[in-house]
């Protein structure tokens, strides 16, 4: 299949630009638009513009609290999803938003109750005699008789309201803790969300009561600031891949990559700087003549580089298996389960390589990781058109042939051994503790229906 970023980047980027000057719900019809007709495609360039719309939701919509805002962030995620459900990734952007505002809204609510507790005045515990307790604190610092402990006990009043032990916190903290405690009854919450412990666990507190005009604007600023971290980690990731390049490619070793993806490319250049090796690219064979030869810029930087380029079809693919150290494939998202979707053909060169016994290593950034474990794996296949394989100038062949050209497909986990994302190289028994850090689970089971389904 073709790059598409030269075709589709400009779209990207003008899109970007308009948002500025348009109101919100144009904005979003717009990317809708552009995800429908596929002018906006690939991982990185919807999970972009699904990062820099929701940002405007943020910043610009209207909402009161915390559940307000999820829901806000809900309707247009389900919106996109919705427009384009093959892209995985629009999906993964909304959940990490979603969770990023649900652990901005905790950090708000702890802060909030630990100050509610701090600011709790002193008063003395149900049933306490006021004389006995001003005895206490006027109590005199002179002791006439002490124990065998050393406390005093020529005043009766101090001994009938002495404290029991208490650990060593400081010394103007203490009476105040403890009366504050003594004088606690658990009070009666009409709203469940007034609670700071009424939920546990895996439920993550959303709602802060009597949120203020300026607790708002603080929560508003926090989840805008980490949405732009969620957008220079994307724009990071190829590189930080690349990085680790030195580390799986060793010197003399025959990579084979399928289809490279702009990620796969800079992984191989990289190494290309320390390592001297043979790269196979297998591509698929097209009856129609390509307007350019695939990936010549790519090709021309490895032969720059020293490196040894060897072009092969899928056809002959068997031919080659048997030299090759390693297959390296780029990867549009990654399952729960460990499956990759890929470029067409993707599979059977990884079936081939799991049966020789070679390394299968799939690259993906963080953000191509998907909590979402299809049961129908044909949903994940993308059909594109047969076209370029078959000439349909045969009238006949129309009304008696059917021919369906997949543009995606899905890698089966048992036949990838290694995952490397931004955060480094994983198993396949790794990825459920990397989605369970950047996904809450009320959101990864979350099927973006309407607010009332949640």
């Amino acid at each position: 299949m073709p790059s598409a970023t030269t075709g589709y980047a400009p779209d990207l980027e003008k899109y970007l630009k308009s948002l500025k000057g348009q109101p919100l719900e144009t904005a979003v019809e717009n990317l809708i638009s552009l995800l429908k007709r596929r002018q906006i495609r690939g991982s990185e360039p919807c999970a972009v513009a699904t990062a820099h719309i929701l940002l405007q939701v943020v910043a610009r919509s209207k909402w009161q609290d915390v559940e307000g805002l999820i829901d806000n962030v809900t309707q247009i995620g389900r919106r996109l999803v919705e427009a384009q459900p093959k892209e995985l990734v629009v999906g993964n952007i909304v959940r990490r938003i979603l969770a990023l505002i649900r652990d901005e809204a905790a950090e708000d609510r702890n802060e909030l109750s630990s100050e509610t507790q701090s600011e709790a005045p002193m008063t003395p515990p149900p049933g306490a005699n006021p004389t006995n307790l001003s005895l206490l604190q006027s109590a005199p610092s002179t002791c006439t008789k002490k124990d065998s402990t050393g406390d005093c006990l020529s005043n009766p009043a101090v001994l009938q309201t002495r404290p029991g032990p208490v650990p060593s916190y400081s010394s103007v903290n203490v009476p105040k803790s403890l009366f504050h405690l003594l004088s606690a009854s658990p009070p009666s919450h009409i709203d469940g969300f007034s609670s700071p412990h009424r939920q546990s666990g895996t439920s993550t507190p959303t709602r802060i009561a009597h949120q203020t005009s300026s607790q708002i604007h603080t929560l508003r600023s926090e989840v805008i600031d980490g949405i732009e971290e969620i957008k220079d980690e994307i724009s990071q990731v190829d590189d930080q891949i690349a990085a680790l390049a030195e580390i799986q490619i060793r010197p003399g070793d025959h990579i084979l990559i399928h289809q490279p993806s702009p990620t796969v490319e800079r992984f191989v250049l990289r190494a290309a700087t320390k390592r001297k090796f043979t790269v196979l690219i297998v591509t698929q064979p097209l009856r129609k003549p390509p307007q350019e030869i695939q990936h010549a810029a790519f090709r021309t930087k490895l032969s720059t580089a020293g490196i040894t380029v060897i072009n092969i079809m899928n056809s002959g693919l068997m031919a080659y298996m048997s030299r090759v150290n390693k297959v390296i494939l780029g990867a549009r998202t990654v399952v729960a389960n460990g499956g990759a979707v890929t470029d067409a053909g993707a599979a059977a060169i990884a079936r081939a390589a799991h049966e020789q016994g070679n390394a299968v290593v799939v690259l993906a950034g963080v953000y191509k990781l998907s909590p979402v474990n299809p049961f129908d794996e044909d949903s994940l296949i993308e059909w594109g058109d047969s076209s370029s394989f078959v000439s349909f100038a045969d009238g006949s062949m129309v009304n008696n042939v059917e021919i369906r050209s997949p543009v995606t497909e899905l890698v089966p986990a048992e036949y990838i051994d290694t995952y490397i994302t931004n955060l480094g190289t994983h198993s396949r028994d790794h990825l459920a503790s990397l989605i369970a850090d950047h996904y809450k689970q009320e959101d990864a089971d979350f099927h973006f229906g309407e607010p009332s389904d949640r």
